[in-house]
């Protein structure tokens, strides 16, 4: 495999960009290798590293079909539903609990 093209961060030319910043332009990768790489210096840890890909051979993000928005909606719908009361919590529940906060509340006080 042939070495790719590192840069420093801020520094890369023009007309190569992140997953973000493809999907931001309405974009993604589809299928191209990845072209450079970028990397941003940090103090105690090693580099954080992102991939870069060509926006000229990068294709339109598929459409959400009626399928896959429904699908998406009923596992949201999942992660928001409490297994100790069955409500729906109103958010994400954390997963450091497993339950809604006032279940994980109630639970404290009766141990």
């Amino acid at each position: 495999m042939a070495s790719i093209p590192v840069y420093l961060w801020r520094l890369a030319p023009d007309g190569l960009a992140t997953v973000r910043q493809l999907r931001a332009l309405g974009l993604r990768p589809g299928g191209q290798e990845v072209v450079a790489q970028i990397e941003r210096p940090r103090r105690r840890r090693g580099p954080l590293v992102a991939y870069l890909y060509s926006i000229e051979r990068a294709k339109p993000v598929r459409p959400m079909t009626p399928a896959k928005r429904a699908a998406l909606a009923k596992a949201n719908q999942a992660r928001r539903t409490c297994p100790e009361c069955g409500r729906d919590a109103g958010y994400t529940l954390p997963t450091s609990l497993g339950m809604c906060v006032a279940c994980a509340d109630a639970s404290a006080q009766a141990a």
